[in-house]
Formats: structure tokens, sequence, C-alpha cells
């Protein structure tokens, strides 16, 4: 697949994931939507719902979405180094609409918010105790998690009496969607589990420009954790990869 069609699928896909991602955020958030007070569950469900649907898009690709992915499968010797690149411009660039695209669909919420200084956790994440080296552990632990699942998750294979067994293919993108609810119900307490660099990268940039009436700064000081602790995470699984042994 040539750079431009990388670079195209993965920036739709990607746009898909943030616009829900941070749309789930946004409907919990904002006191004027109905979804308001929805919860922590609500929230995970709503982001394992935007994985399954940005993947499903970005299907031609191998649906990435996230630069850890994109390193991980490197790091594995799974993918062409020449193809980082595209990948990586169609996660950043998509992730910046989708967060553009959220602000638009909730432009009224935004403006009748009663806390407008407190809506940067719509688009990005951060940490409920700040200490920066212990989040990028458990960012790097977190997407260490989906790294590893994701390089040993079984595909379809005939059997040994050639009995088709479908591994998590039966489930399409259905499998990561779980896999990323199940992270964040049970590793995404501590720093609301970015474990995707340009999730958090893009629409912490879309929220720095977009006119969002009071809002608050960006939070640059903490905004590398959840870039370098998922891209940690990804090479470290990628690394375990290459010394396991064969399935």
């Amino acid at each position: 697949m040539g750079f431009g069609e990388i670079v195209l699928w993965e920036f739709l896909g990607t746009a898909a994931l943030t616009l829900l991602g941070c749309g789930v955020v946004a409907n919990t958030v904002l006191r004027s939507s109905l979804g308001a007070g929805g919860g922590w569950l609500l929230v995970n469900m709503g982001w394992g719902m935007a994985v399954f649907v940005g993947a499903s898009i970005a299907a031609p690709t191998g649906a990435h979405l996230n630069p850890a992915v994109t390193i991980g499968l490197l790091t594995a010797g799974k993918l062409p180094a020449g193809d980082v690149p595209a990948y990586l411009i169609g996660e950043l660039a998509g992730a910046f609409l989708g967060a553009v695209l959220c602000w638009v669909a909730y432009k009224l919420q935004f403006d009748d918010h009663d806390e407008p200084g407190n809506t940067l956790g719509i688009f990005a994440t951060g940490p409920t105790v700040r200490n920066l080296p212990w989040n990028v552990a458990t960012e790097v632990i977190g997407t260490f998690v989906l790294i590893l699942w994701v390089l040993l998750s079984p595909g379809a294979k005939v059997g040994e009496e050639g009995v088709p067994n479908f591994g998590n293919s039966a489930l399409g993108y259905a499998a990561v969607m779980f896999v990323v609810i199940g992270i964040g119900n049970s590793l995404g307490g501590p720093t609301g589990y970015a474990i995707n660099p340009a999730r958090d990268l893009g629409p912490r940039l879309a929220y720095a420009v977009l006119p969002i009436r009071g809002k608050g700064g960006a939070d640059w000081g903490y905004s590398w954790v959840p870039v370098v602790g998922p891209l940690v995470g990804a090479v470290l699984a990628g690394l375990l990869f290459r010394v396991l042994p064969a399935a």
C-alpha cells in the first residue's frame, strides 16, 4: 500500500476514534449534555466502541490508529520502517481533526458549561495523583498489555484435523474493543489511560487552539507522559515478542 493510502485510512480511522472517544467524555462532563454524570464505566465503554469504529474504518491499513501500535509492530519486525512516517502522520492529523469535530458537535454545551476551566480532560488525559515517573510507569504498563495482545492475538487458522480455528478473528475489531475497555476498567484510574500518543497529543493540540470560552491551559508540562510512556511500553512488548517461542 502506498504512502498516501496509509495516511488516508489512518487519518479517517483515527479521526473517528477521537471524535467518538472525546465525545463520550464531553457527554459525561458537560452539564447541559444528556449524558452528564454518566461516569467512568460509560467513558470506558465509549472509548472501547470508538476503537471499534475507528479500526473498522482503517481496516485497509491494519488499523493501527496509535503510534504505540505502529512502533510495537516495527520493533517486533512486523512492519517495514519505511511505512512508519505515513502511519504517524495519519494518526496525529486524524486525532487532531476528531477532537475539533467533537468540539463542533458540543459547541453549545461548551458555551453553557459552568466550569470551562476544567475542560481539558475532555480532550487529553491527566493523572489523579501527579508524580511524573509513576505516571509514566502506569502508561507503560497499560500500553504493554495492549501491544502484547495485538502481537499475540491468534488469527484464523486450520487446526490439526482440518477444523477451522478462528481465534480472535471471529470477533473482528470487537476483540480489541474489549481489550481497551478492560485496560480502562483495570488500569485507567491513575492517568486516564492514554495508551496512545496520538489520542492524547492530537486532541491536546486541538484544545490549545480551539476558541473554548474560559478554558484552562493544555498542561504541556504533563503532555510528554502520554507520549513517552506508551512508546516505551510498545517497544518493550515488541522486544518481548521477539524472544518468545513461536506459537
